[in-house]
């Protein structure tokens, strides 16, 4: 009995032996595959050292040096994603079917968002990586989008979209709020922008970020990575570092917008006149729509208003703009001082009015009027002291080409309507409905009017104590 046993013991020692001889010869193939994956220029590096890597995980699932060549292969596989000289912009297509395969409806894979659970990370996120603060320089065309910020549960909006490039494009190197991250302007639903500007702390090529000799070319190509994986309605026009005391929001020295409109019959001479009372330092109390509940102070300082021809013209109309500068401007602003212009033109209300309403003490109760459409505002540019965004020739020319594009397509289908118009008879004058609405005009200083800041706040604070009290002791 003691002799089978011995023997019995002698061949698990000898097994258990040659299975240690087996896990060291894997191990020395995986560190000299890993070591030639790394070398390569190829679009499947990646790919090629995720499969090192999950065949050594399973190979030898319990050995723990295994496991951590397992994870040290998959960061030197995202390492290398954006390093020079791997062209980050360029993925092959079976990579590209692979991806499009296992995509769900978050952005991730089935294997990606498991491997989030178990680690508690955050997927699309390294945060092991170099990261410098980074300015991004935004277009958008917002008629279908539910505004700028995702901050509301109504998709899509353009700041969801571009968070999923950035994951997809692995820059991000934290969470959001842990990124630093700011925009300048909220614009509303439909409003579009060709000069919105974020920032955040994103992945770099540059180890020294903050070294006196810093060589950009070999920087990530933000701009040209970015737009290959965003939607065609949102483009990023430049990049630039920035300073770690820089927020877009408060950092920035000043806004422009840019509304657009047919002139029909409006009186633009007479509109110029009102829009000139907008200029200066006043309270828009009555011009916007008011947040008690956050917002105290509504004095804001107009630099330009002006209004002029675009020089582009359709049967017997002409386009024409509104050119709004200010240092900052409160929610709806834009489009409420529009839409008591566009009354102005109408004949329908006397310049003064636009007095009357920046009088609060005069007026301290907004009169009720509809503001103008969202569609056409433009938040043009936002101006920064030592900002100089970049775009690669690159980039830039990639960006020219798919603006021309769609320039074309939306002229093609512009004078396809053209063409339907002409198969209309021509309308009969509408001077009698303009009269008729002349003449159901209410003046806007006799309409009812909205609750003052004061009767606001006051039923802020109502409610605030009454919630107090209802809290247990």
């Amino acid at each position: 009995m003691a002799a089978a046993e011995a023997e019995t013991a002698a061949a698990l020692r000898a097994e258990v032996a040659a299975l240690r001889m087996r896990v060291q010869e894997l191990e020395r193939e995986n560190q000299r595959l890993a070591k030639v994956a790394s070398s390569c220029t190829c679009g499947f590096k990646e790919d090629s050292i995720g499969s090192v890597a999950v065949a050594s995980s399973c190979l030898y699932r319990s050995n723990s040096e295994a496991q951590h060549n397992e994870k040290f292969h998959q960061s030197s596989a995202l390492e290398k994603d954006l390093s020079p000289p791997f062209d980050h912009t360029v993925v092959s297509a079976e990579r590209e079917i692979h991806c499009n395969r296992n995509v769900k409806g978050n952005g991730l894979t089935d294997d990606s968002s498991k491997r989030a659970k178990r680690t508690g990370q955050q997927v699309g996120i390294l945060s092991h990586c170099s990261k410098r603060l980074v300015a991004l320089k935004v277009m958008y065309f917002g008629q279908r989008f539910y505004g700028f910020s995702s901050e509301g549960n109504t998709e899509p909006t353009v700041e969801s979209e571009i968070f999923k490039a950035l994951e997809r494009a692995k820059l991000l190197v934290a969470s959001r709020k842990e990124s630093c991250y700011s925009r300048c302007g909220r614009t509303d639903k439909g409003v579009s922008a060709s000069g919105q500007v974020i920032s955040l702390y994103l992945r770099s090529n540059i180890k020294d970020v903050g070294g006196s000799t810093l060589d950009e070319r070999s920087e990530i190509d933000y701009v040209k990575v970015l737009n290959r994986i965003l939607p065609q309605d949102i483009r990023v026009l430049g990049w630039c570092p920035v300073a770690a005391d820089f927020h877009a929001r408060f950092t920035c020295l000043g806004r422009e917008y840019k509304y657009l409109f047919w002139k029909q019959d409006l009186d633009i001479l007479e509109m110029q006149k009102a829009a000139s009372k907008f200029v200066g330092d006043h309270d828009f109390r009555n011009f916007c729509k008011m947040d008690a509940a956050n917002v105290s102070n509504y004095r804001r300082r107009i630099t330009e208003f002006t209004i002029s021809a675009c020089d582009i013209r359709s049967s017997n109309d002409e386009l024409c703009s509104m050119t709004i500068k200010g240092t900052a401007f409160l929610w709806h602003q834009v489009r409420c001082m529009v839409a008591v212009l566009f009354l102005i033109g109408q004949g329908l209300e006397s310049p003064s009015v636009v007095d009357s309403l920046l009088d609060i003490t005069k007026t301290p109760r907004k009169p009720q009027y509809k503001m103008a459409s969202e569609l056409p505002l433009i938040l043009r540019s936002c101006q920064f002291d030592k900002a100089d965004f970049m775009c690669s020739s690159d980039a830039s020319r990639s960006l020219t080409e798919h603006l021309n594009d769609e320039y074309h397509h939306y002229m093609l289908q512009a004078e396809i309507f053209h063409e339907a118009l002409s198969c209309l008879p021509l309308p009969e004058s509408n001077s009698l409905e303009t009269l008729h609405k002349k003449r159901n005009h209410i003046p806007l200083l006799s309409r009812q009017t909205e609750p003052s800041y004061e009767e606001r706040i006051a039923k802020v604070k109502t409610k605030l104590t009454e919630s107090l009290a209802e809290c247990p002791p």
